[in-house]
């Protein structure tokens, strides 16, 4: 018996298959234009004969036609990193074009949870079109900004970021100094964001920007408190719809 979670991004689309104690598989591809042939393009790969139960989360849960159920991100990503770390009582994630903080209770339930879904100045889409502007590959940021000192980026408006990064490269600056300013950035206004919550023990850092250390450093210290990661933290939310999916089945 399989279970399959699949979470629509705004950037990308996930898919996991889990079998109650492990991924089976799981895939990753870029939201197209058009999210619905997406979401169905992943549900096309995964599915087979074994999957008993579906379920969709993300922007994009409502196409998802064959979907057994459709559950919100808040819940999911909370049931994907509690899987992936089972001591952690609070989550950041740093989504393409928003972020959120959740709190969890001991029994791994959601008590509290903010969403900032308004300004891409705290996400993985702004640290895109900043590394297009220095004309450097984000896969390689973490090589990219080892041994830099942060340039002071200001800005907390995307737009205006761009300006004063473009300013920066004319007067000279060097590029690693800018992008680990703006690793800063986004990690300062994600940490003021979380800390409206009252966050306590490690928090599980997710999210495409998880995988990179440089973020999750810098994002340990603003908070200051533990941040870990997974190398599946990017799938907590289909991983976390796949559980649910799971739980959904035994109970049938």
């Amino acid at each position: 018996m399989l279970t399959l979670g699949i979470d629509s991004g705004s950037t990308t689309t996930k898919g996991v298959l889990f079998d109650g104690e492990k991924v089976v598989k799981s895939l990753i591809i870029p939201t197209s234009a058009t999210p619905r042939v997406s979401i169905n393009d992943v549900y096309d790969q995964l599915y087979c004969d074994d999957v008993v139960y579906t379920v969709a989360t993300g922007y994009g849960r409502e196409l998802l036609d064959r979907a057994d159920k459709k559950v919100t991100e808040i819940t999911c990503h909370a049931q994907g990193a509690a899987f992936l770390d089972p001591s952690v009582r609070a989550i950041v994630d740093i989504g393409g074009q928003d972020s959120k903080a959740i709190l969890l209770d001991n029994g791994l339930n959601v008590v509290d949870f903010l969403m900032n879904d308004k300004c891409a100045a705290g996400t993985g889409r702004f640290i895109e079109v900043m590394m297009r502007i220095l004309g450097e590959d984000l896969q390689n940021i973490d090589e990219f900004v080892v041994g830099k000192t942060p340039a002071n980026i200001t800005s907390m408006c995307t737009v205006f970021a761009e300006s004063e990064i473009v300013s920066l490269l004319a007067e000279g600056v060097d590029k690693g100094d800018i992008a680990l300013g703006i690793i800063n950035s986004i990690c300062r206004r994600t940490s003021f964001f979380a800390r409206k919550l009252n966050l306590h023990g490690s928090i599980f850092f997710s999210g495409g920007l998880a995988k990179f250390e440089s973020f999750r450093k810098a994002l340990e210290g603003y908070v200051g408190l533990p941040v870990v990661t997974s190398p599946m933290s990017q799938y907590a939310g289909a991983l976390g719809a796949a559980v649910i999916a799971w739980k959904k089945a035994a109970k049938k």
